[in-house]
């Protein structure tokens, strides 16, 4: 792999067509000929899309792959790309993990075909995301403000009159419905999890000023008082320790009630909707539980982008898909529809969509709460440009802690050190605030 200050240098030096192919963008396809776009993403949203997509252009069929989500997926492209065969034409990439792929020069650019005139169609937090580094490295899909998902009927049945506003009323709240037999949290491996809580409370662990990194996971005062949270939650045993995201066993708990909460994207709906059939009628959407009574904060959990790959000789179809996906109405309406969350301006603000009443939410208009909760989303927030990286290896850590082998903080003191000796070591000036 290139080192990443001379692939960085390649693509912020990318101004024009010309400069893009010498840094590796592979020529555009004949639009004419039939051809099959290969595209590898977990959302099952894109299916639709793909299919009203393939009406309007029969001589392009696209091929989509679930080849993992998020992290396994990386991995794959990785390896096919280190492989030098075997990577897709178009990759669904979220937000926090562009930094990397354009760090490994394996976007193109989508400049040259006048995405960058689309600054003001999306939200500021997706636009910003996808034009890291200089240039345009994908189309906004979606984004993904944090909210808190919770099942009305194990509340009422845990004696829960109340929407758990502050960590302190989360831990209370998280008392009673472990009484009741079920969990409000699982899956405290994920580090999302862990960093959406962060970015909602105002901490800045990361400050990234070109070569320069700072990191403080440790040593943030805010983000030491949701370790002590967590590691209460994990002492008196009211998060599932043991539960995973997304497996047999994750549905299952929610479908049967065992695991009553949870915080996540807005995305989140849709995957209720989608597998939680028991959960019909139960679920409600609220504001993310507030460090303090005083604070209005929130973060972004998800929320994705269709890239296309340097490595693809069918760059013109490819784009068409994506522009389809991403930017034309039909596309985004299709997407919404099957409760996916916005990432442009028009959506967001509609009324229709604001005003939207679900029966799966007990007909609750839940879209407010997520745009509420998009406005709220804290600005200060900054991934590290190997966070694909660094999420991998966040549970080789805290897992050492969920045992109890560790306590929450040395688990995250140990993750800062292994952190900061990678980004020595792919060029970075790494230092400790």
């Amino acid at each position: 792999m290139k080192s990443s200050k001379k692939v960085l240098a390649c693509v912020l030096s990318a101004t024009t067509v010309l400069s893009m192919a010498s840094c590796g963008a592979q020529t555009a396809d004949n639009e004419n000929s039939s051809i099959t776009v290969d595209v590898w993403a977990w959302e099952p949203a894109l299916t639709p899309v793909a299919e009203k997509f393939q009406e309007k252009y029969p001589n392009i069929k696209i091929k989509i792959s679930n080849v993992g989500t998020a992290g396994k997926e990386y991995t794959n492209i990785t390896n096919a790309l280190q492989a030098g065969s075997g990577a897709p034409d178009i990759a669904q990439i979220e937000y926090f993990a562009i930094p990397e792929f354009v760090l490994q020069d394996a976007l193109m650019d989508l400049s040259r075909f006048g995405a960058d005139k689309y600054a003001d169609f999306y939200t500021a937090g997706p636009w910003n995301a996808v034009t890291y580094g200089g240039g345009i490295h994908g189309l906004p899909m979606d984004s993904g403000p944090d909210a808190f998902f919770y099942n009305k009927e194990v509340f009422e049945k845990a004696g829960v009159d109340s929407i758990p506003q502050t960590w302190d009323d989360f831990y209370e709240v998280a008392k009673k419905v472990r009484a009741q037999g079920s969990y409000l949290a699982a899956d405290a491996a994920n580090p999302a999890i862990m960093e959406v809580w962060l970015w909602a409370a105002g901490a800045e662990p990361v400050k990234v000023d070109g070569e320069k990194i700072t990191i403080n996971y440790a040593g943030d005062s805010i983000a030491q008082k949701y370790y002590v949270l967590l590691q209460k939650m994990i002492d008196e045993d009211l998060i599932d320790t043991k539960l995973t995201g997304f497996t047999d066993d994750w549905y299952k708990a929610l479908n049967n009630g065992d695991l009553a909460g949870m915080t996540s994207g807005a995305w989140m709906a849709s995957m209720l909707k989608g597998g939680v059939d028991q959960g019909a009628g139960k679920w409600r959407v609220a504001l993310m539980p507030q460090i303090s009574s005083s604070t209005h904060g929130n973060g972004e959990d998800g929320g994705s982008s269709l890239a296309i790959l340097k490595t693809s000789k069918k760059a013109d179809a490819a784009y068409k898909f994506i522009e389809f996906a991403g930017h034309e109405r039909e596309g985004i309406n299709i997407r919404m529809d099957k409760g996916q969350f916005p990432a442009d301006v028009k959506t967001m603000s509609d009324n229709d969509f604001l005003t939207k009443i679900d029966p799966y939410f007990g007909d609750q208009k839940y879209q407010d709460v997520l745009v509420e909760g998009a406005n709220n989303v804290g600005k200060q927030w900054q991934f590290l440009p190997y966070e694909v990286y660094a999420r991998n290896i966040y549970g080789d850590y805290i897992g050492k802690a969920l045992s109890g082998e560790i306590t929450v903080q040395e688990a995250i003191e140990q993750w800062q050190n292994a952190l900061i000796e990678h980004g020595k070591q792919e060029g970075f000036n790494v230092v400790v605030s």
